[in-house]
């Protein structure tokens, strides 16, 4: 064959090439409407001259099988439009990397694509998904929607039956994508799956019991919003194969199984924030796990020494707060006794402690020597069995249950109780045969059908020998004192018991009052006696504390008995779904949660800054640099209650600018969303300076920066106090709620629980309790009422803490030194003892040893036990101006203090401020609801361009 022939050859053979390899016509042309679609289709770097995207040279991110399109791999590139809907037109996908971009509108259907095996759609902006979506993908192995608020429109969607048609899904992730309702059963029986990751998202009930066995590997049920998940986690202890055990902030309830040790392959277990009871399994604490959480629960009896590397069970009802102390014999039969009854809350909530004769043990009392005496619950709607376990009580003279739905029989060791007197168990469901007492006591059990009416047995008639046939029994005469069957008397003999506990306050001033039990605080005074208040909130100590605790709701039941409201955080997890009168319109306040998402790269952990009540503060970072610190309220702890504080945070923060009040510049309500931006505060909390500097690694405060930090928490509260047209109590003011800024000035955070004073120097008013145990002034600890005088003692106990470097509460110390202001009024005017006081990391001179002193004065005069006798805020900042001025570091703000002769009457002075500081704070009236909301913070206009972020 010559030359020319050859090339001829080669010229006719070339376009057959050409056509061999161009891509598929149909294909070409949903990849071009795709990039059609994009605002931004210069980022996919696709060739203009190239119409053939598999090549070769191929489109980037293009694969190809021949002429067919296999895979679309455009992860990560910040794509910004919609997908084509006949994207399942591409019949020969088998990959789909769409994660991580700004992709919006609805999915497209997938139906049909029998190869596709992966697909990724996560931390995108869909909005939508189509019902058909899952049909015929019959080789899919994973698939990944998580971050796409679908379906938002119609409250949410849930797995159609048709995934159970894809037999080789291994992985199925959708956290934050808006599914509701129930979890289908149909994933039981998905025997291929291995990793179910759907936290976030809006489920109730329980889990389902076709999952009973399962093959799963990782269980992701965590943080669901609303109702949440509920029911008994017994189900998760048949799934071997686990090896990540995620179902903290829901609600589930009963008791860890005793088999739990079965999960042999189990490395991370998360349990915080439910309504788990009852005993911690030893086969629990006998695994060797990786990472352990138990906070925020209802456990009880002993902390067991635990094998797992990291571990953490704040916030519980254990006996006693250390790992491998066993509780007392009484208590660990009253903990028998409760199981017997399924962990009943009412009970739950009260029975805390290592003595059942110190704590308000609902319905338990107590003779003179301190041993249990009586078991007081008729009337209490309690179900289950009897346990053995009381047998132990040897004391026991009277068991009073009638009333109740109890079961099954009288164990036959309870007739070793030899001082027992009176047993009544008339209208239960007791069955046969009952044990015969040595000692002739005979049982009450008339209205047991199953004993034939009671013949077995005398019994002195239907009503309870305490002469109460009404729900709830006797709350306010269970302690120490004798019982009563009167009302009067019972309320005398609580009366009398309150006297017991609060008289050492009038003994040393101030010495006393943070021994007061817990339980004394669940009580105030009326016209006729005392009686629970509507509730008690306890707020958490600072985030980073190992011994945190969190917010505690004690409520007055319409039965009168005490009973725990919450559960991880704040409020009561029985609240209602978010109703009308928590949404709150403030203007150009309003951010959308994509932008803040997006700020915070999609609230990543990395960006965390601390956990709290409320739930995660992320630090964000707007596009001009600018810091802000973004507070995601957590799915677990969305609550009537929660929402109180929320709404509270935007009304006082929207009207109020003070330099030492932290500063709100937005919020965000979208769907289940609650969030507050806030200024960034790079120091972080003053806790974390005083208690925790080493661990941080950070260097101690300076005398000279406790001093100014002090003053200028005074000028806030001063300025919340008085400077307003009405006066303002802020109600947990401490050092885990005052934030530093990269000078170490100060601001006071936290206004959620913020409360409106009334007119007049001596009036009060009467409110839930709350605040922190260790800060809270005792007059409104007993008696419910406040005043902002309450705010003066809390702030004279982050003096003692500034001074001393020790926390306000500390059960590590000894016991004498656990409640700090008690200890320090000890020694406050004892100058040896007060320099051997001082926190190690001041270096004192006999100088600087003098302002110690005035200092530590002024301490003990904002808590004085009579508020009448605490000072103004004002008279702590005339204190410290001077002291500042004395000690004001060179490097300081020259400007923050210039001009202001701190001798001057306070309306002299806050008008110097006002010219020093150039601005005019009258219009800060907080309950003024015509108020102009501050406009946006440089910064911020360019990053919220518009309430929905776009």
């Amino acid at each position: 064959m010559n030359h020319t022939t050859t090339l001829l050859l080669l010229i006719f053979l070339l376009p057959l090439s050409l056509v061999h390899t161009i891509t598929d016509p149909n294909d070409l042309k949903i990849l071009t409407q795709f990039k059609n679609n994009l605002q931004n289709p210069q980022l996919l770097q696709w060739p203009k001259l190239n119409n053939d995207p598999c090549g070769p040279p191929s489109w980037k991110f293009i694969f190809c099988d021949g002429n067919r399109v296999t895979q679309i791999q455009t992860k990560n590139l910040n794509l910004i439009g919609t997908l084509p809907p006949n994207l399942n037109q591409l019949t020969q996908l088998t990959n789909l990397g769409f994660q991580n971009n700004k992709l919006n509108g609805p999915l497209p259907s997938l139906k049909g694509l029998s190869n596709l095996k992966y697909a990724f759609f996560d931390n995108n902006e869909f909005d939508s998904i189509p019902f058909d979506f899952f049909q015929g993908l019959s080789s899919l192995e994973t698939l990944a929607l998580d971050n796409n608020y679908l379906n938002v429109t119609t409250n949410g969607w849930n797995f159609p039956s048709s995934l159970q048609d894809s037999p080789q899904l291994t992985t199925l992730s959708c956290m934050s994508c808006n599914l509701a309702g129930n979890l289908p059963d149909f994933l039981g029986k998905m025997n291929s799956l291995s990793f179910l990751k759907l936290s976030g998202n809006s489920f109730t009930g329980e889990i389902p019991l076709s999952l009973n066995g399962s093959g799963l590997q990782v269980l992701w049920l965590n943080n669901q919003k609303g109702e949440l998940l509920s029911g008994s986690i017994d189900v998760v202890v048949t799934m071997v194969s686990l090896t990540s055990l995620w179902l903290h902030g829901n609600r589930f309830s009963g008791s860890i199984p005793e088999n739990i040790g079965d999960l042999v392959s189990l490395k991370d277990l998360n349990l915080n924030g439910n309504e788990l009871v009852g005993l911690i399994p030893d086969s629990l604490g006998d695994m060797e796990l990786d990472k352990l959480d138990l906070n925020n629960n209802q456990f009880m009896g002993p902390i067991p020494n635990f094998k797992a590397l990291n571990v953490s069970y704040s916030n519980n009802d254990f006996c006693v707060n250390k790992t491998g102390v066993p509780c007392s014999f009484e208590v660990m039969a009253l903990l028998g006794f409760l199981g017997g009854l399924n962990y009943p809350s009412n009970l739950v909530d009260s029975w805390s402690g290592n003595d059942p004769c110190e704590g308000p043990w609902l319905g338990i009392k107590c003779n003179g020597d301190g041993k249990v005496s009586m078991i007081n619950l008729p009337h209490f709607n309690l179900s289950g069995t009897l346990s053995p376990s009381v047998a132990n009580l040897g004391s026991l003279v009277e068991i009073r249950l009638g009333g109740n739905n109890l079961n099954g029989v009288v164990p036959s060791n309870w007739t070793g109780l030899m001082n027992l007197k009176l047993l009544d168990l008339s209208d239960n469901n007791i069955s046969p045969p009952l044990p015969v007492f040595s000692n002739g006591l005979k049982p009450m059990v008339d209205g047991n059908s199953l004993l034939n009416g009671g013949t077995e047995g005398p019994s002195s008639g239907k009503t309870s020998p305490s002469g109460r046939t009404g729900t709830g029994g006797d709350t306010q005469g269970h302690s120490n004192s004798s019982s009563s069957t009167d009302s009067v008397g019972a309320k005398k003999s609580t009366r009398k018991g309150l006297v017991l506990i609060v008289a050492p306050i009038a003994g040393v001033a101030a010495a006393a009052f943070l021994l007061i039990p817990l339980y004394a605080y669940c009580f105030r005074r009326t016209k006729d006696g005392f009686q629970a208040p509507s509730s008690l909130v306890i707020h958490p100590r600072d985030p980073s504390d190992s011994d945190s605790t969190i917010k505690i709701a004690i409520a007055n039941n319409t039965n009168g008995s005490v009973s725990t409201l919450t559960g991880s955080g704040t409020g009561s997890r029985n609240s209602s779904a978010v109703g009308d009168s928590h949404v709150i319109e403030a203007g150009n306040l309003v951010i959308s949660v994509q932008v803040l998402r997006n700020v915070t790269k999609n609230f990543a952990p990395e960006n965390e800054l601390g956990r709290g009540g409320f739930g995660v503060v992320y630090k964000g970072e707007l596009d001009d640099g600018t810091k802000i610190a973004v507070k995601r309220m957590e799915a677990g702890v969305i609550s009537t209650k929660a929402l109180d504080e929320f709404q509270a945070e935007i009304a006082v923060l929207s009207k109020v600018r003070h330099r030492h009040l932290v500063a709100l510049l937005g919020y965000s309500i979208e769907g289940n969303e609650r969030i507050l931006v806030y200024e960034y505060m790079p120091q972080g909390a003053l806790s974390r300076h005083l208690f925790h500097w080493k661990s941080f690694e950070l260097e101690p405060l300076s005398w000279k920066r406790r001093l100014n930090i002090a003053l200028d928490v005074a000028r806030g509260m001063e300025y919340l106090h008085t400077l307003g047209h009405q006066s303002f109590i802020h109600r947990d003011l401490k050092s885990s709620n005052i934030l530093l800024a990269d000078d170490f000035r100060a601001k006071v955070s936290d206004f959620g629980l913020v409360k409106l004073a009334p007119d007049g120097e001596k009036k009060s008013v009467v409110t839930r309790l709350a605040g922190t145990f260790g800060y809270l002034a005792p007059e409104y600890a007993v008696t419910g009422k406040i005043t902002t005088k309450a705010d003066v003692f809390s702030f004279g106990v982050v003096l003692m803490e500034l001074l001393t470097g020790l926390m306000a509460l500390d059960d590590n110390r000894p016991e004498e030194s656990q409640y700090l202001a008690s200890w320090f009024w000890h020694i406050k005017s004892d100058k040896k003892k007060l320099m051997a006081a001082i926190d190690p990391a001041l270096d004192i001179k006999e100088e600087t040893f003098e302002s110690v002193c005035i200092i530590a004065e002024l301490a003990g005069h904002c808590t004085a036990r009579e508020p009448n006798q605490r000072p103004e805020m004002g008279h702590a900042v005339n204190v410290l101006g001077p002291l500042v001025e004395k000690w004001k570091p060179f490097d300081d703000d020259t400007e923050e203090y210039s001009g202001i002769d701190y001798s001057l009457p306070l309306n002299q002075m806050v008008k110097g401020w006002q010219e020093a500081e150039g601005k005019d704070t009258s219009y800060m009236d907080l309950e003024d609801s015509k108020s102009s909301i501050p406009a946006r913070p440089a910064g911020f206009a360019d990053s919220f361009t518009s309430a929905d972020g776009r």
